[in-house]
């Protein structure tokens, strides 16, 4: 699949910055050998914006190995912008990637003396600090290791001031954390800061969120981050939640069962696909706060946002690998297929 986003997205001004993880997904195969795929959770979100015609600028530096290079050559084809263009001694991250018999991923992490760890809070802010246009700030899955506090924290509560909408995808990946009580903090630390939050129905069990069932734990997540206008919710297969703290509730789930080759990237373009959406709102209303903006959602607005997120999403799926769709392929998707949404 070839990217349709906006032709414009190469030279639109950057909109939003993303840090965290890029890595290479080896994503073993029914012979039992490994298929190497340009994977991380943030490096998939970086290339999921772009395709829908957001500015993006990816924060961390990459490798100079073979691998690195990959990485860096894909962002540049989809059009996102470096912080650090010039590529750094440490070895590109490694992801092990086990798929059971409905697609869904297993991980085992590789992330010692790697590339994108080769970061600081201070870089962060430096970079963001020459991107005039810059509305939305986006970091989590394992930038919220605990190891990594000092360099993700300090740059989320900086952007917050600045009044740039934070937003945090928890991801929870426990099973490669050695301190299960000091990730979940971390983790409800970066929480604590953001304008928007994405969770799964499986991030809220790691979490420990106290509820009956995962809409529940959603409702109390937000309840318990008042600084938060939005939280999304993801239940794979049984679509997804939005909800606004004005007491707004949407749901979409698609209508017919999806052919899913692997869900590898698909919260990423889920993700992707809920900020274009309201991007591209706030661009079309003119409004010069982009955190002003979502705080005043109108419940159709929350409904168009989370439709076009889920078929992002339900694209990506169709896909081996992380291969998010652009913003008309999405568009037509939504066309062609029927989906239940409801405000709650």
């Amino acid at each position: 699949m070839t990217s349709d986003a906006n032709t414009s997205f190469t030279t639109a001004p950057v909109r939003a910055a993303i840090a965290g993880e890029a890595l290479i997904d080896l994503i073993r195969r029914p012979d039992g050998s490994y298929l190497p795929c340009l994977g991380g959770a943030l490096y998939n979100l970086c290339r999921a914006l772009a395709r829908q015609g957001v500015g993006t600028q990816y924060l961390n530096p990459l490798s100079r190995d073979r691998f690195g290079r990959e990485l860096a050559a894909q962002l540049a084809a989809d059009g996102v912008h470096l912080a650090r263009p010039e590529p750094v001694q440490q070895v590109t991250s490694l992801a092990v990637v086990n798929l059971d018999e409905h697609g869904h991923p297993d991980y085992a992490f590789y992330r010692d003396g790697v590339a994108d760890r080769a970061v600081s809070a201070q870089g962060l802010v430096d970079a963001c600090t020459t991107l005039p246009a810059l509305q939305v700030v986006c970091t989590g899955a394992l930038a919220l290791d605990a190891r990594d506090t000092a360099v993700y924290l300090p740059w989320l509560v900086a952007q917050r001031t600045a009044g740039r909408c934070v937003v945090v995808d928890a991801n929870l990946r426990p099973s490669v954390m050695p301190d299960l009580a000091a990730y979940r903090a971390t983790v409800h630390a970066a929480l604590a800061q953001a304008d928007i939050i994405k969770v799964s129905d499986e991030d809220l069990d790691h979490l420990a969120v106290p509820g009956a069932d995962a809409l529940a734990r959603a409702r109390q997540l937000l309840a318990a981050n008042p600084q938060a206008h939005l939280l999304a919710l993801t239940l794979g297969a049984e679509g997804a939640w939005l909800l606004h703290s004005n007491g707004t509730q949407c749901v979409a789930k698609e209508a017919q069962l999806l052919n899913v080759v692997d869900t590898v990237g698909a919260g990423d373009s889920f993700l992707a696909g809920l900020l274009a959406h309201l991007l591209r709102q706030a661009q079309a209303e003119g409004v010069a706060s982009f955190v002003q903006f979502i705080d005043t959602l109108s419940a159709k607005a929350c409904q168009q946002a989370l439709r076009h997120a889920l078929t992002s999403a339900s694209l990506c799926v169709t896909e081996q690998g992380c291969v998010p769709p652009g913003w008309e392929a999405a568009r037509e998707w939504s066309r062609l297929h029927a989906a239940t949404q409801d405000p709650a």
